[in-house]
């Protein structure tokens, strides 16, 4: 197939891959069909004037015209795209059809020789960066990364505990907080849970970032910025710290439920929502919904499981009769056989001795809350 790229025309792509690869060169081609051939998750495009025949085998997509007007339809088709094209032509190519950090598609960019594979656009968040040391890799080349944190191995204020599926609760301070850390100014690093191995370098952390177990004594400190991390709700007296701060979301909070066959979502929804107010938990930080295995089918839990995008696990009342806990029940024993099942359930999942709440029964459901203890 080959594309006809026109003014205003809409070019339909044959999507395969999460990856696109452009080349506009005699020897930028030769170096993409090599690359197209040994990283599998991408789809080659190509002028049509250097066909080889083999195109239609490999799923290599021709086109005629200019680059240019093929890009807008490869943003919003792929993760990234892979451009052995000039620097220069890339960027002015790219920044008519820019829109956000959080949604752009990572860019590449390749010498014609494959001697350098340079990270262009959405570094951290688009995945450029790390892309980048990967094709690198692939083609036995030097990677370029300018991206300031990871120039100077330091903390990545977007990416802060990504790898642990942390959130941050808003992207306003994203830009000026990592400009103090790359600036070393005094930034303040607030845990109060999650994964404490959230550093990865070897070298330690700079004398500049400073790790405190309370939001008070970070603001004793006075810092130019703050990077929080808690599952609960600030304070108003708290709320300073992110004047100049980002908040994160760690993924700590367990939710052992129970309900009756035929539990509404809705009613489920609200009594996990009312609950996590009370406690003043914020729901970003749910990790999972745990009960026993008679609901692994029961409908509300797992629509409620499916919409936040949490773990639904489900125990045999032989493992939740393991656990000791403090309001075993008859009557749960006798319908269920386990003596209890929202509060073990937690408690078996999270890890933890003691629970944030022991065990609440609202209408048709009962729910107990856990933090995993890290």
């Amino acid at each position: 197939m080959t594309l006809i790229l026109e003014e205003g025309k809409k070019v339909e792509l044959d999507r395969k891959g999460s990856f696109a690869i452009v080349a506009i060169t005699k020897h930028g081609v030769e170096l993409a069909r090599d690359l197209n051939s040994k990283f599998h998750q991408s789809d080659l495009f190509y002028m049509s004037k250097f066909e080889r025949g083999d195109e239609h085998r490999r799923h290599i997509q021709l086109f005629e015209g200019n680059v240019r007007l093929l890009l807008p339809s490869l943003f919003q088709s792929y993760k990234g795209i892979i451009m052995i094209v000039s620097l220069g032509a890339v960027v002015r190519m790219i920044a008519p059809i820019l829109k956000d950090k959080k949604t752009d598609p990572a860019v590449l960019v390749i010498d014609d020789k494959g001697e350098h594979v340079i990270s262009v656009l959405s570094g951290h968040l688009g995945g450029a960066n790390e892309l980048t040391k990967e094709v690198a890799n692939i083609l036995d080349a030097k990677p370029v990364i300018t991206t300031a944190s990871d120039v100077q191995q330091t903390i990545a204020v977007d990416l802060f505990g990504s790898r642990f599926g942390w959130e941050w609760e808003s992207a306003k301070n994203l830009t000026p907080v990592s400009a103090s850390v790359v600036n070393e100014e005094q930034v303040a690093v607030v845990q109060e849970s999650g994964e404490k191995e959230w550093w990865h370098y070897k070298h330690p952390l700079p004398e500049s970032i400073k790790v405190y177990s309370t939001i008070e004594d970070a603001m004793k400190a006075k810092p130019r910025a703050a990077l929080v991390v808690t599952h609960r709700n600030l304070k108003n007296t708290e709320e300073d710290i992110l004047k100049n701060g980002v908040l994160y979301r760690p993924k700590v909070i367990v939710l052992g439920v129970g309900c009756n066959r035929g539990t509404s979502t809705e009613e489920i929804e609200q009594v996990i929502q009312q609950t996590l107010n009370e406690l003043k938990f914020s729901i970003k930080s749910v990790k999972a919904i745990c009960s026993i295995d008679l609901k692994k089918d029961e409908e509300g839990l797992l629509a409620v499981a499916h919409k936040y995008n949490w773990e639904f696990i489900c125990y045999s009342a032989k493992e939740l009769n393991r656990m000791s806990i403090q309001d075993p029940s008859e009557t749960v024993y006798k319908y269920t056989g386990a003596y209890g099942v929202s509060e073990p359930a937690a408690m078996l999942y999270s890890g933890a001795k003691t629970l944030s709440l022991i065990k609440k029964k609202s209408g048709n459901v009962t729910i107990s809350v856990a933090i995993i203890p890290y």
